[in-house]
């Protein structure tokens, strides 16, 4: 099964030299934390909206994911803006994702937690983007019930050296303990088993709309650079 190789950064990375990055030919792609929680500024990931224009800069292939507190619908739907006031105006060609894994989630019925992300992926969905779940083996096999969400690709965590969770996932997060170059400390790594960036094109998701001239406006992009 091809592959793509990819990390995953917030603020916690401090500022990465993307040069080096890119230049390590060891990074395909990146997801890159957008914040956390309520859509409050203070709550935006400091390093974000830097991490997306040296991407951008780079060429190199980036999705985004914000790190969910919600425990009702009213901070879901909260959530849902965050994201989607963090997008305005950006084109990523990977996933749009919701970062399932907080322990102030963990006492919520299996019910009321899966309603929490069906509600947030909804409305991702509906606005245009190529909505995600991320979420470990426990959680999607335990908390939350999958049979509501398959419509929604998955990003599973698991530090293994093989996955063992048996439903489908589209991105596997395999390690966190990862060296790169331009990347002070461990970084989380990543696989990408479906080719993104065709996918979402293809579909006219996360603002990208076809070029007659070109067959996209992502090729016109960086056959440009």
């Amino acid at each position: 099964m091809s592959k793509a190789k990819g990390i995953d950064v917030s603020t916690f990375q401090g500022k990465i030299d993307w040069d080096q990055v890119k230049g390590s030919g060891k990074v395909e792609f990146a997801m890159l934390r957008m914040g956390y929680g309520n859509d409050l500024p203070e709550q935006d990931d400091v390093q974000f909206e830097r991490n997306v224009s040296e991407c951008d800069r780079e060429g190199m292939p980036w999705g985004a994911y914000l790190y969910s507190y919600a425990v009702n619908q009213e901070q879901a739907k909260s959530e849902a803006e965050h994201i989607l006031r963090l997008m305005e105006g950006k084109k990523p060609l990977y996933p749009v994702c919701l970062d399932v894994e907080d322990a102030c989630q963990k006492g919520l019925t299996k019910e009321a937690l899966t309603e929490i992300v069906y509600t947030i992926l909804e409305r991702v969905e509906a606005a245009g983007y190529y909505a995600m779940l991320y979420a470990n083996k426990y959680w999607l096999t335990g908390l939350l019930d999958m049979s509501q969400l398959s419509n929604y690709d998955v990003w599973l965590a698991q530090w293994s050296s093989a996955p063992t969770y048996s439903g489908n996932y589209g991105m596997w997060q395999y390690s966190a303990s990862g060296s790169v170059p331009g990347i002070s400390g461990a970084v989380d790594l990543d696989y990408a088993y479906q080719d993104y960036p065709s996918i979402i094109q293809n579909a006219g998701l996360n603002g990208w709309k076809k070029n007659p001239a070109t067959g996209s406006d992502y090729q016109a992009m960086y056959e440009a650079q």
